[in-house]
């Protein structure tokens, strides 16, 4: 193996073990959810194998600017990605950049310095301080009758019932009188309820 490739071998592995830190030990950890699990790994290893073998690369400028292009019609083409899920993917995709990256001109110690303190505080925010993460799903309910004013607590119970989620707050948007129907934001503790999707819909 010649010093390039073990190079490479090792600034990888170690990439790879900072992103299961972060993605594993910390965020599936916490929130118990495999659907974004597949989605940081993949984008770390193909982020920071992008960054390490183009670095001595001369890209052009249209070159750059179709791969905005291409990631920006990913973007916009699907679900919206809930806050919390989007910070974790900007962690990792900023981890796999700079591992790749600054390892020249910073060195091993300030990079292993780097990625421990990105760990510690990602994981005093997301566990120590137990913040919760607020789901929410939007329903269309055909019960309008009970979206009048002094029968919250009464909707809320049925909606509970219907969803199987134990909610912490509710939203009234669109109501629909000629279909008899009503669009409800609700939200609820998707840490406590990890079976449970989240969906960003709009009202």
């Amino acid at each position: 193996m010649t010093e390039t490739a073990l190079h490479l071998a090792l600034s990888f592995a170690g990439n790879l073990i900072s992103c299961l830190i972060i993605v594993l030990g910390i965020y599936h950890a916490i929130s118990k959810r495999r659907d974004y699990v597949f989605s940081f790994i993949l984008v770390s290893t193909a982020v920071f194998l992008l960054c390490y073998l183009l670095v001595g690369v001369e890209i052009d400028l249209a070159f750059a600017l179709g791969l905005f292009a291409i990631f920006g019609i990913i973007r916009y083409r699907t679900d919206a990605i809930p806050i919390r899920e989007m910070t974790y993917l900007f962690i990792v995709i900023a981890l796999s950049v700079m591992n790749a990256l600054a390892l020249k001109s910073a060195g091993w110690p300030m990079i292993v310095g780097a990625n421990v303190a990105v760990w510690a505080i990602t994981f005093t925010l997301d566990r120590l301080w137990a913040i919760r993460h607020i789901a929410t799903k939007v329903v269309i309910y055909d019960r309008v009758d009970l979206i009048s004013e002094g029968r919250r607590d009464e909707l809320i119970k049925d909606l509970e019932q219907r969803t199987g989620v134990q909610i912490i707050r509710i939203e009234i948007g669109k109501v629909d009188l000629l279909r008899d129907t009503a669009v409800i934001k609700v939200h609820f503790d998707g840490d406590a309820q990890p079976g449970h999707y989240e969906s960003q819909s709009g009202s």
